[in-house]
């Protein structure tokens, strides 16, 4: 599916992209919109949180999606006595050989879950910072790479106030995207129940029929594909116009970084290549603002004790925005 130096046509993105979520859909049900989001995400080469009450498939979701791109796929449960060492790994000195051998953590994997991420106190999340953002770890002064498929998945429940540790900003501005997974409609929730009702005891991708339709090599084609992509400076102005309005909106105490336009721009062309498209149109950047940009934003005093809420704010910004025709 890729030609000489790997890279996919945009053509074939696509193909491999409706793929994809015909195998997901097998098992998930109501989260079409979730889904792109991660294979955006996923070609954009960014990182992925999901926020939404327990039981709402958050887990399985992540497992079906790198069992159908065919990942490796790795899951940590984050608690408040979970160490750095528990989720990178670390040199133990082995007697027969009188040397430090590496014992890689969990990390090492192509899609990484962290499950219940806001449970571990800050120090334990940090160990995650390099790794976002570099795609490597550092062990004893050592670099070890991650490869440029890594990509993190993190939930974290909204309910729950005890026993939490809120994320940093810093950690927060390394997401290309915030997802809400609310309950599903009635009618989807009766789907669930007739899909999963049938079954007993712990279920597994496969037993949904979900096979492996990319790897690696596959998803490498398709981010090399999203480099032919073009981004006119129009649009390139009119995604940092929109990063910039959040500062200068008095019902933000804190707004977007450059690297949310940096991101949102990103995300913006890989969103056009999973369609087939080799430009990226103002619709890209109108789509992906509200995920890119909702976690990022701190509200003021005032607009919180009004009761406002941050996508309602971006909504009014992407409308007082003038998009590029």
């Amino acid at each position: 599916m890729t030609d000489s130096t790997g890279t996919m046509t945009l053509e074939q993105t696509a193909e491999l992209a409706n793929t994809i979520r015909a195998e997901v859909a097998k098992a998930i049900v109501g989260m079409d919109e979730t889904v792109d989001h991660l294979l955006i995400a996923l070609v954009a080469q960014g990182h992925v949180l999901l926020e939404g009450p327990p039981g709402t498939a958050k887990t399985f979701l992540a497992n079906c999606f790198a069992h159908a791109t065919g990942l490796e796929f790795g899951r940590i449960q984050f608690t408040p006595d979970l160490l750095p060492g528990d989720i990178l790994g670390s040199n133990l000195f082995n007697f027969q050989t009188s040397q430090f051998t590496l014992t890689r953590g969990p990390i090492f994997r192509e899609l990484l879950l962290a499950d219940e991420i806001n449970r571990t106190p800050p120090k334990t999340q940090a160990a995650l910072l390099e790794a976002m953002q570099e795609r490597r770890v550092t062990l004893d002064g050592e670099t070890h790479s991650l490869g440029d498929s890594f990509m993190v998945v993190a939930t974290q429940n909204p309910i729950e106030n005890q026993g939490v540790y809120p994320l940093p900003e810093a950690q927060l501005d390394r997401f290309a995207f915030k997802l809400l997974v609310p309950y599903p409609s009635h009618e989807e929730e009766a789907k669930i129940v007739a899909r999963f009702g049938e079954r007993s005891g712990p279920q597994s991708p496969a037993d949904f029929g979900i096979t492996q339709v990319a790897d690696a090599a596959a998803v490498a084609g398709a981010q090399a594909a999203v480099k032919h992509v073009t981004l006119s400076n129009d649009v390139i102005n009119y995604a940092v116009s929109l990063v910039r309005a959040t500062r200068e909106n008095p019902n933000i105490a804190s707004g977007a970084s450059p690297r949310a336009a940096v991101l949102l721009a990103n995300a913006a062309r890989a969103r056009a290549a999973l369609e087939g498209r080799a430009y990226v149109i103002p619709d890209d950047v109108k789509a992906l603002a509200t995920a890119c940009l909702r976690h990022r934003l701190l509200l003021s005093p005032a607009a919180e004790i009004e009761g406002k809420q941050v996508e309602e704010l971006v909504a009014g910004m992407i409308d007082a925005t003038e998009a590029p025709r």
